[in-house]
């Protein structure tokens, strides 16, 4: 009988059952669930940032605006206070505004567009060519000046509309034309 370590003694590692040891030769699966990735992330443009820091403050100065009047015009103090939440919360939302605009990316695969976006919530969505159903180019005023486009997409469920903001005015259009030709060359062949 081969002699084994005493596992009392420090330093003494316990001896490896034989199925152990062979199962370590094996990989372990993944935790994490990879996607598919067949080409490179597209990003938006950098430049949508400020489409997001400008209507962040909009936002902000109607809020707090309308919560002063409240307070000073009727003597309300909850409206301060509400006024004050949104002041705070709207500078923490300008801090992460532009890890937020990075994070957002599409790519185009074989059969379907994969969209993600998002920090600590990360959402993916992938929509098939077959699927889409219209394809919209919108601008606001600040993203118009800025020369960026947001495209949607409607597929015959309505509640999965993606939308990708701030592409510049030319990647919209050339990107909305090769998508509208593999969603009719894809249900053509339904």
């Amino acid at each position: 009988m081969p002699d084994l370590p005493d596992v009392n003694q420090p330093g003494a590692l316990p001896p490896v059952p034989h199925d152990v040891a062979e199962s370590a030769d094996r990989p372990e699966p993944s935790a994490r669930l990879e996607l598919p990735e067949t080409g490179d992330w597209m990003r938006v443009s950098p430049k949508y940032v400020l489409v997001e820091i400008v209507g962040t403050i909009v936002n902000a100065v109607v809020v707090c605006g309308g919560a002063s009047l409240l307070w000073l015009l009727l003597d309300q103090t909850w409206a301060l206070w509400v006024g004050i939440a949104v002041l705070v919360a709207s500078i923490i939302n300008l801090v992460f505004e532009p890890r937020r605009v990075r994070s957002i990316g599409y790519l185009l695969r074989g059969d379907d567009l994969l969209f993600r976006r998002g920090i600590l919530f990360q959402r993916f969505v992938a929509v098939p060519y077959g699927r889409m159903q219209l394809i919209d180019i919108t601008r606001g005023p600040i993203a118009r000046w800025l020369g960026l486009a947001d495209l949607k997409f409607v597929t015959a469920a309505a509640t999965a509309g993606v939308s990708i903001p701030g592409l510049a005015e030319a990647d919209a259009e050339s990107l909305r034309d090769r998508l509208v030709e593999l969603a009719e060359s894809r249900r053509a062949g339904l």
